[in-house]
């Protein structure tokens, strides 16, 4: 499963209504470390289907989730289970540090 582009628009219904944990990236296109995490967490996504859903939010097209959130540096790798914020993890890390910060989520 690739990973899903997510807005202000849809973000209750392809995030926090989603049956599946979420992990959520905040980013921006000019955001040199967001452009580094992407592939890691396309890798992710392939990896972890069907246990989990990997999902971008461009903030600045999507302010209001990223205000919402709390989100003030980039890129945030924010996980959702159930409807709630449960983990963050804050800048560009490597594979194995990603997997391992979100253990309990992607299970």
């Amino acid at each position: 499963m690739s990973i899903i582009n997510v807005t202000d628009a849809d973000f209750q219904e392809k995030v926090l209504d989603s049956e599946l944990p979420v992990l959520v990236d905040f980013w921006a296109e000019w955001c040199g470390p967001c452009r580094m995490l992407g592939p890691v967490l396309e890798e992710v996504a392939a990896e972890y289907e069907g246990k989990v859903t990997v999902a971008k939010v461009n903030v600045d097209d999507s302010p209001a989730t990223a205000a919402q959130f709390g989100v003030t540096s980039i890129p945030l790798v924010v996980a959702f289970k159930d409807g709630q914020k449960v983990k963050e993890s804050v800048g560009a890390k490597p594979k194995p540090a990603l997997v391992e910060e979100f253990s309990d989520i992607l299970g």
